[in-house]
């Protein structure tokens, strides 16, 4: 029978996930998404409406992402090759934990998983060639409802190791920063996502 950990990250609605292994002379088994160890932590069950897969080089910045709330997107991220840093950030505006954030080592020896809650932001750094992220999505692309911050925004200090070289995405290189996008009143209100958090669990 499989058993999964699971760890609350500091930011509400987020969650690490780390599955029990069955390694033998063949290799290993593990499940990396158990439907009940989710909607025991989370309060309903994840609808799966796309799934993303990525391969990047080290030093690959994705990120900072987030959806417009309603519908927005919420996230089950976990790790087949590599190893990257999963980084969460509360851009909820009127959260206790706004401008927060917190990050978890993600990698394909502990298969462990990351999940955020819609309305929170979203950013990840492979630390290897070939690093492999794949997500579970609560929604499809939708990309006028699709925004970013920069992950090197200065305020926020995201924990990318200083050695690697870093790759960024035209699109994330040019976003704005928090506070920019605060003063842009583009970011979730934080009223809306606990609303939106209500109705899934009703």
């Amino acid at each position: 029978m499989t058993a999964m950990q699971v760890s609350s990250l500091k930011i509400d609605g987020a969650f690490e996930f780390t599955p029990r292994s069955f390694p033998d002379d063949r290799g290993v088994f593990v499940s990396p998404y158990q439907e009940a160890a989710f909607v025991e932590a989370v309060g309903h069950p994840l609808r799966v409406a796309q799934t993303n897969h990525s391969v990047s080089r080290a030093g690959t910045i994705r990120g900072l992402h987030y959806a417009d709330v309603p519908p927005s997107q919420a996230k089950y991220v976990f790790c087949p090759r590599g190893s990257f840093i999963d980084v969460v950030v509360d851009i909820r505006v009127g959260s206790p934990t706004f401008g927060q954030w917190d990050a978890v080592l993600v990698n394909s020896s502990k298969c462990n998983a990351v999940y955020l809650s819609e309305g929170l932001g979203h950013a990840m750094i492979a630390l290897e060639d070939d690093t492999t992220m794949h997500y579970l999505c609560s929604t499809v692309y939708n990309p006028s409802g699709e925004h970013g911050l920069t992950p090197l925004d200065p305020a926020l200090d995201l924990p990318w190791p200083r050695e690697l070289e870093f790759r960024l995405s035209e699109k994330d290189t040019s976003a704005p920063t928090l506070a920019e996008a605060y003063e842009a009143g583009v970011l979730p209100r934080y009223e809306d996502c606990l609303a939106l958090y209500a109705s899934l669990k009703a």
